[in-house]
This record gives C-alpha cells, sequence and structure tokens, in this order.
C-alpha cells in the first residue's frame, strides 16, 4: 500500500507552468478539470450571492406564478386572427 506524502512549497506562477509543463497529458487533463470546477464553483457562489435577498417570499413568487399561468392560458384559449374563417 502507498503512503501519502505531502509537500509545500513556495512558487510562482511562472515555476508552476513549467512544473505543469512536465506532467503527463493526462494529468494536464486532470489538472485542468479541477481548476475548471474550482473557477465555475466561485463564479456560481459570486451569482448566487448577487440574487440573495430577504425581501422575495414564497407568497410573492406564488403571485407571480399565478399571473403568469393566466397570461399563458390567455394566449392558449384566445383564437388566433390568422385562422378565423
Amino acid at each position: 500500500m502507498k503512503t501519502a506524502v505531502s509537500y509545500q512549497a513556495q512558487l510562482n506562477f511562472n515555476q508552476i507552468v513549467k512544473i505543469v509543463k512536465q506532467l503527463p497529458a493526462n494529468d494536464k487533463i486532470k489538472l485542468s478539470k479541477e481548476l475548471e470546477k474550482d473557477v465555475i464553483n466561485s463564479k456560481l457562489t459570486r451569482l448566487l450571492k448577487s440574487f440573495k435577498t430577504n425581501e422575495l417570499t414564497e407568497e410573492t413568487i406564488n403571485k407571480e406564478c399565478e399571473i403568469v399561468r393566466g397570461k399563458f392560458v390567455e394566449i392558449l384559449i384566445k383564437p388566433s386572427p390568422q385562422f378565423k374563417t
């Protein structure tokens, strides 16, 4: 069984790039996917924070849904002028 080894080092960006360029292609892909997850998570967190509000209640959401549903039903029921005989 392999024992996990941990290292810590102070590296600048250029040093990291130099190391990453030495990785096999599969490891570069894995690293890329991990970085992508990190960026997506960060962007999603910012987006969710921007939408967070204490002013929006479930009651308000339900009222708006009913208004939109009503308009949608009106559109479906209302005969289209182009199909009049």
